[in-house]
């Protein structure tokens, strides 16, 4: 990644600094947005900015200065071409900006924006007609800040987990998503991604209230299943209805549906869900998202 977009300019990675008196560097008071593009295109950006812009409200951050859709897809297709993608995984950033080393009470009026860009990490075929692991984690997904969780600059939560995960060999071995429970031991979500399951034809997914980030495609998956007829409910679930699932998948808007075939529990047992190959719910789903993309070709094999 050579080049950063920082306020609006494209600059060199290595002058790309924010000042240390930034709130989001103090106090981490921000927002960011990860989204990927199709045909260079970023997908469903205006849901993103929606997300964003809701959330430097609750935060107290003014949007005035920020881009619009058409202006940040100028920008991002400005970044991609300076760091020669095609395709990129993007991550866009909103720090409160600079004020005083304490609590201020008034909103925050020149925030910081960084727009990175770097590609798309590797996903084989194998991955979405075999699927991937899914490790229970001891570390509970904490309360949420405010009534909703934000995607916020606030990550301990998320790197705990993941060096949790990192001290389980087979998760390791098996590239797997931790899954993390409430305080109440509740499903939450994975690290990085939303879980839905399926048990006799109808979808499941974590309630908000579990203190899930509600994401993007999670959002999206619902509207497809729910355009497609099917029944998807949000509620209260444990790992044990999981482990009765017909069929599990994780949403994230870089790695779309992703099938999970195996679980391992804290105590290291593992079982497989279903033949060990994606459900037909999830393949139904995952090439109907992939027509909204325009990442779908009819010769395609799940």
């Amino acid at each position: 990644m050579k080049w950063i977009c920082l306020n609006g300019q494209c600059i060199d990675a290595a002058e790309a600094v924010v000042p240390v008196m930034d709130h989001g560097f103090l106090y981490g008071m921000g927002l960011f947005e990860t989204f990927r593009t199709y045909k260079g295109r970023p997908f469903l950006l205006e849901r993103h900015l929606d997300r964003l812009a809701a959330g430097c409200t609750a935060l107290g951050i003014e949007t005035s200065s920020l881009p619009g859709p058409d202006e940040l897809r100028r920008l991002i297709e400005q970044l991609m071409k300076a760091n020669e993608l095609e395709e990129a995984y993007i991550r866009y950033t909103v720090s409160a900006g600079e004020d005083i080393l304490g609590l201020p009470a008034g909103m925050y009026s020149q925030p910081n924006q960084v727009l990175m860009a770097k590609p798309l990490p590797a996903a084989p075929d194998r991955l979405y007609t075999h699927g991937k692991a899914l490790q229970l984690l001891t570390t509970r997904r904490n309360s949420p800040e405010g009534p909703v969780r934000l995607k916020s600059l606030h990550y301990m939560n998320n790197i705990l987990a993941k060096r949790e995960l990192s001290t389980y060999p087979e998760a390791t071995r098996l590239h797997a998503e931790g899954m993390m429970l409430n305080a109440d031991g509740y499903l939450s979500e994975g690290m990085v991604s939303n879980l839905f399951f399926v048990k006799h034809h109808c979808i499941y997914t974590p309630d908000t209230a579990c203190g899930l980030l509600p994401g993007i495609t999670r959002g999206f998956c619902m509207e497809l299943a729910h355009g497609e007829g099917l029944s998807c409910e949000e509620g209260f679930y444990t790992w044990e209805d999981l482990m009765h699932a017909d069929e599990i998948w994780l949403t994230t808007s870089v790695q779309e549906l992703v099938p999970v075939t195996t679980f391992i529990d804290a105590s290291g047992n593992k079982a497989i869900i279903g033949d060990g190959r994606i459900g037909p719910v999830t393949e139904r789903l995952l090439r109907l998202y992939r027509q909204h993309t325009g990442g779908y070709h009819e010769n395609d094999h799940l």
